[in-house]
């Protein structure tokens, strides 16, 4: 199934030269203040979305920024999608090391430094521990930013309860603890 942009959004995708690797998605909501916010969201790969069509994980999270009225995206203008792996795939995903694309790390380090707002958009499950705690360990060195998880993976979501606050703490995203020294 195919999905579409939200209607009053303008989309700008970053492709590898190749067309295998997306590495960013700006989706901004026409018509918006110039001063409003930023907001980027983390997930795991991207499929198809590009300028002309969404994927039902990006037409989720545009519904939820611009048009569910969620206190937390008041003002938001803008939101960058950007992935764990920039390897285009639907299907049978594996996440290995060459699916991170080349420029993938800058495009996240980028769009993380861009934003007020950061949604880490894989859910509970991520088992790339490597690329979570990549992340993760952007978001500890960055000040001043509001941090949210999402319940589930957007492909898979409900409304309900669905954006989260994010608290370094949380065993669902947190990288594991080193061991203590005895």
């Amino acid at each position: 199934m195919r999905y579409k942009h939200i209607e009053g959004v303008k989309v700008k995708a970053d492709f590898s030269e190749d067309l295998r690797y997306r590495y960013r998605l700006e989706i901004t909501l026409q018509n918006a203040p110039a001063s409003g916010k930023t907001a980027c969201v983390v997930m795991m790969n991207p499929s198809y979305a590009n300028e002309e069509v969404a994927d039902k994980s990006v037409q989720f999270m545009e519904k939820i920024v611009f048009q569910k009225q969620l206190p937390e995206f008041a003002g938001v203008k803008k939101l960058i999608v950007v992935n764990q792996f920039a390897f285009i795939q639907t299907n049978a995903f594996e996440g290995l090391e060459h699916e991170i694309g080349p420029e993938n790390d800058a495009a996240i380090k980028w769009a993380v430094k861009k934003s007020e707002i950061i949604i880490l958009g894989w859910g509970v499950a991520n088992r790339f521990e490597a690329r979570k705690n990549f992340v993760l360990g952007l978001l500890r060195k960055l000040k001043h930013k509001k941090l949210f998880k999402t319940k589930k993976h957007p492909s898979r979501a409900g409304f309900d309860g669905f954006i989260q606050p994010f608290i370094f703490s949380d065993s669902a995203c947190a990288a594991p603890e080193k061991p203590k020294k005895l």
